[in-house]
């Protein structure tokens, strides 16, 4: 089925669910998937980022409450709670860390920045989410929090800026 827990390219194509888990393939990546999650969920932030702002957020709630079903079906499906190559919660919590932010290379670098921070070192209360929820809810929520935390820092980056 699946060797050593990580899923083929053709087992993605060949599996919708698995493949939005794993950001389109981005998960894949044997460096980082979290940051190349991360990465991958940038173009879709600049098609996002043009629409009316309840809109966009309407989009990425619903992306999250998908989330939720696509992470633990992915993490069902590998035998393993939080893989490293599930991107999902990384590509909504970018989209929740840029919302209301200037559509500029500068200020989509800096929450870029941040929300990795946020998402590897998981200060408190991320990393009590991280340890202490489980299943999809529990996959996606501390990268909610981390993009929240990367939101309300940007924001405030952005007035003495």
């Amino acid at each position: 089925m699946m060797k050593n827990n990580n899923p083929s390219v053709s087992q993605l194509l060949h599996d919708p669910k698995l493949l939005l888990a794993f950001g389109f393939g981005s998960g894949l990546s044997r460096i980082m998937p979290g940051t190349c999650g991360t990465i991958a969920a940038l173009p879709f932030y600049f098609l996002l980022s043009h629409l009316p702002s309840w809109l966009y957020a309407s989009l990425v709630l619903l992306s999250f409450v998908v989330g939720n079903y696509l992470c633990a079906y992915a993490a069902d499906k590998l035998k393993v709670h939080d893989h490293g190559g599930i991107v999902w919660d990384e590509f909504v919590g970018m989209w929740i860390s840029l919302f209301l932010v200037p559509v500029t290379w500068f200020w989509v670098l800096i929450a870029f920045v941040v929300f990795r921070f946020f998402d590897m070192v998981k200060p408190w209360p991320i990393s009590i989410a991280d340890k202490k929820l489980g299943g999809g809810f529990g996959i996606m929520f501390d990268d909610v929090l981390a993009g929240f935390a990367t939101c309300v820092c940007v924001h405030v980056m952005m007035i003495f800026f």
